[in-house]
């Protein structure tokens, strides 16, 4: 596949605001994107997005996935409920701790997860795959250095009590 054209930065607004827009209109547009993929599987995000971190690290509690997925752990739980019923997920006692249940795939969990990793591959390669290799390095510091910032500002306005 071609690389992508990059627009001219100096041809182009910068201001962080701007830019702060572009970002949220992109991410909707990959959000709806990588949606329709999942679907095609019959998952939601969420589902995928559980499925996927399972994936990563089995034995997880379900407050342990919720931190992970960055919800509470009332949406998990009803989240985790409907993948149990679906026969995607299996909760199992616990040996750490006999009051929490610990979170594993089932083989049709596995390959759900493993089948909605390789869609969102497929879409990464279609999309940021044909950037240059250097602009995605970029893209890189970029989003790690914004990533410093928010937690940095996240840490300033709610400090975690000693």
């Amino acid at each position: 596949m071609e690389p992508l054209p990059i627009p001219d930065p100096a041809a182009d607004e910068t201001e962080p605001l701007r830019v702060w827009f572009r970002f949220l209109r992109l991410h909707r547009r990959v959000s709806a994107a990588i949606a329709g993929e999942l679907r095609g599987l019959g998952l939601s995000i969420p589902q995928f997005d559980a499925l996927s971190t399972l994936s990563e690290q089995e034995g997880l509690t379900q407050q342990d996935l919720a931190a992970r997925l960055y919800v509470t752990k009332g949406n998990v739980s009803g989240l985790v409920d409907r993948l149990v019923e679906a026969g995607l997920v299996e909760r199992r006692a616990s040996p750490a701790d006999r009051r929490s249940h610990a979170l594993h795939l089932t083989p049709a969990g596995l390959s759900l997860a493993e089948a909605g990793i390789a869609a969102q591959a497929a879409y990464v390669r279609r999309t940021l795959g044909r950037l240059p290799e250097r602009d995605v390095a970029e893209l890189d510091r970029v989003v790690r250095a914004w990533r410093v910032a928010a937690r940095d500002d996240e840490e300033s306005r709610c400090p975690t009590p000693s």
